[in-house]
């Protein structure tokens, strides 16, 4: 007769292993290892919490840690690779396969172990889909995940930076499997129970708090005279014509200096109220001086920000926040919000090839692309229509049955550090699935998804394109002096630029003389912290003072 609760059987014959290791739920910090070694089993489906910001870094080090010939062969699903750990339990032999989502400053690494055959990446996803993936097949069987603090029961606190936390501890919760917490302190009561405590097997409070990655500040004095024009070209020639409220901005100083420009050069033109109002974001610091002016109404956050957690606690009206005034982000709920309800998606990336497809991944580096593709891709199961969505749709010419249409907003210089041209007749990522067996390019953004392309030469409407060589030569002429926009056809480009499909920046209005760093409301970090009236305190790194 067939046995039906297998799962949860060999979940009993693990937690019999740990139990004697830990007093109730709670593990001493010095017996991790060993727990952890009792509780996985060799093949095991293994989820480590690695988010943009917070990590689960002790336990990550425990299990790097584990000796090979007891522990072997893990297959680790994590949405990003964030630290040395996470790739040193496949230089060790603790782990062999890789299913992930972005990998920043570990991709160069994952490369070369890729390249050596010492691990095996299975997909790289978005973040949505691979949340979707622990909820069918690739459901951990023992997941390690962090938060700010813990009670006796289990129950958990994640502040500010709750992120990953809720879809992976469900996942593996409701399948009997084994959810192991790393805490900053264990408490009598939590403030908020972000996790309840009967779907925790396991607590440990870390020697030291767990490692926050400040990734969404950017330093306001290294924004050039260049991406200030830029910006203002997006604030006039997109944001403003198509009325856009509701979006998201990617990383990096192109969108920081959009957000510094709105309490200025956008306020100059009357767009407050008119744009920029509901955001799916991480609390951008540049962002305060837009906050303060009026232009924010809402903001809910994939994760938080350090620094950010005085000026966020001080604005309940703008950020979502608990009755403790701490914020409470959701990766996957704000995912989306992005993918569905907002607008537009504008945000930056290495390459972008003649027909707009763009990626992240180039030779060398497998950096993944993080949750980029689900906002930067129209949702085909939309249903509630807004006025910037159905412009976009009326311009893209969607046939007999009207839809709207979302905003992707590819901004890019035309050649990115070190003059390597950001715009390429083939995108490296082909190679690259080729050498890491790859099923698909890992392309970030599909072409058919980009509506604009934003350069320092101006602004192509995609949309307006009627047929797949206008398209081509309209990327071509706002790829400026890359050999890619050296191959345009003079003609048809000024032809283009006659029905507004290529705008420059003179075609907009706006005077590059203009575009100085003055129009910037914040020109330093002590800016933003004198905006913020003292609230922000950003981390050390980014002091000057």
């Amino acid at each position: 007769m067939r046995e039906w609760n297998r799962l949860g059987l060999n979940k009993a014959e693990r937690m019999e292993r740990g139990a004697a290791l830990a007093q109730g739920k709670v593990v001493p910090p010095a017996r991790i290892g060993e727990l952890l070694a009792q509780v996985i089993e060799s093949g095991d489906r293994v989820c480590i919490e690695g988010n943009n910001q917070k990590q689960a870094d002790f336990l990550a080090s425990a299990l790097a840690g584990l000796d090979p010939a007891v522990v072997n062969d893990l297959h680790i699903v994590q949405s990003v690779l964030a630290l040395p750990s996470h790739l040193d339990v496949f230089e060790t032999g603790v782990a062999s396969r890789l299913d992930f989502s972005f990998s920043g400053q570990q991709s160069a690494r994952l490369a070369r172990l890729l390249s050596a055959g010492q691990l095996r990446i299975g997909a790289i996803h978005t973040y949505l889909e691979l949340f979707g993936r622990y909820f069918t097949d690739l459901t951990p069987r023992v997941s390690l995940v962090c938060a700010a603090a813990a009670d006796a029961q289990g129950n958990l606190y994640t502040g500010g930076n709750t992120e990953d936390t809720p879809v992976i501890v469900e996942a593996t919760a409701f399948r009997r499997g084994i959810v192991i917490a790393q805490v900053n302190e264990i408490v009598d009561h939590v403030p908020r129970v972000d996790i309840p405590g009967d779907w925790v097997d396991f607590v440990v409070q870390s020697p030291r708090p767990h490692y926050i990655e400040p990734l969404f500040t950017r330093d306001p004095a290294q924004i050039s005279e260049i991406q200030v024009l830029m910006a203002m070209m997006a604030i006039k020639g997109i944001y403003a014509e198509y009325g856009v409220k509701r979006l998201n901005h990617g990383i990096g100083f192109d969108t920081a200096a959009i957000e510094l420009l709105l309490p200025t050069y956008a306020e100059s033109l009357g767009l407050r109220g008119k744009i920029a109002t509901h955001w799916a974001l991480n609390p951008h610091p540049a962002l305060i001086p837009a906050i303060e002016a009026g232009f924010v109404e809402s903001v809910h956050s994939f994760g938080s920000e350090l620094g950010m957690e005085e000026y966020i606690r001080a604005r309940p009206d703008v950020f979502f926040t608990g009755p403790d005034g701490s914020m409470r982000s959701n990766r996957a709920l704000s995912q989306t919000a992005g993918l569905y309800a907002c607008d537009m998606f504008i945000g930056s990336t290495l390459q972008i090839d003649l027909q707009g497809n763009s990626s992240t991944a180039t030779l060398g580096r497998v950096s993944g692309f993080g949750g980029a593709p689900n906002m930067g891709s129209d949702a085909r199961g939309r249903r509630h229509g807004t006025e910037t969505w159905l412009r976009a749709g009326r311009e893209a010419g969607t046939g007999t049955m009207p839809r709207g249409r979302k905003l992707v907003v590819q901004m890019v210089e035309t050649f990115r550090e070190h003059m390597a041209p950001a715009f390429v007749e083939k995108l490296d990522a082909w190679e690259l699935a080729e050498t890491a067996g790859l099923d698909l390019p890992p392309v970030m953004i599909y072409g058919d998804d980009v509506t604009h392309i934003l350069t320092e030469e101006g602004i192509a409407n995609l949309l307006l394109c009627q047929n797949e060589q206008e398209r081509e030569q309209a990327i071509r002429g706002v790829a400026g002096y890359t050999p890619v926009g050296l191959a345009r056809d003079k003609a048809m480009v000024e032809n283009l630029r006659d029905r507004g499909v290529i705008r420059r920046p003179a075609d907009l209005g706006v005077d590059p003389r203009d575009a100085t760093r003055d129009l910037l409301a914040a020109r330093s970090m002590k800016d933003l912290v004198h905006a913020s009236g003292g609230l922000y305190d950003p981390p050390a790194r980014f002091r000057s003072w």
